[in-house]
């Protein structure tokens, strides 16, 4: 049977030896029952590893952490990088004009300058100020530059075009003239060490 008695019509003493086995087999296995009974649980995986639990909940606890940063700063973004910068200079002007005199007098070049800026509907000269301002701006203007990796030198000493692709399109003449020139000076330096040798 289940409990390792055995089933069916049975004599006394054959029932007495099977209860006296059974009850030998409970006090040696009584140790056991009593170090399993405070015995923490053993997780394992797939492969059959023991898992360090404290060691994935603080995994999972900086995972979350990472995440929540990155949502914070895509919820940064999506409130918009020049927006925030609008506000933040909003602040930072209100504090500046609550740190003026109340009483605001006409040499206050601050309170001037902002009036001058005001652009007002049916200004006559806003129109002839604005084509000054784009003159003068216009005139400022540099023509543009390539912005790119060095290019390879020229004996001119002449800057490739801003549409330049970077491609060395030359025969090699340039580095040849460098490479010569490079080589006379080396010979020249090592014949003056060479005739100063002895002195």
């Amino acid at each position: 049977m289940l409990s390792g008695v055995k089933a069916g019509l049975v004599s006394a003493d054959v029932l007495r030896r099977e209860q006296q086995e059974l009850r030998s087999h409970e006090r040696n296995n009584k140790h056991l029952e009593e170090e399993s009974r405070y015995s923490e649980t053993v997780f394992r995986d797939k492969s059959g590893r023991k898992r360090d639990l404290a060691q994935e909940r603080l995994e999972q606890r900086q995972k979350a952490e990472a995440q929540s940063e990155r949502d914070e700063q895509y919820a940064k973004w999506g409130k918009g990088l020049a927006q925030g910068r609008q506000q933040q200079q909003n602040v930072e002007d209100a504090i500046k004009e609550m740190q003026k005199p109340l009483a605001r007098y006409i040499d206050d070049q601050d309170l001037d300058r902002m009036l001058r800026e005001q652009e007002r509907e049916g200004d006559p000269m806003a129109e002839f100020i604005k084509k000054r301002k784009a003159r003068e701006n216009k005139e400022k203007k540099e023509k543009p530059r390539y912005n790119g990796p060095a290019p390879p030198l020229n004996r001119f000493n002449i800057w490739p075009g801003h549409r330049w692709d970077g491609v060395d399109r030359s025969n090699g003449f340039e580095q040849q003239r460098f490479a010569r020139i490079a080589n006379k000076k080396a010979v020249q330096e090592l014949a003056y060490k060479w005739s100063v040798e002895d002195m």
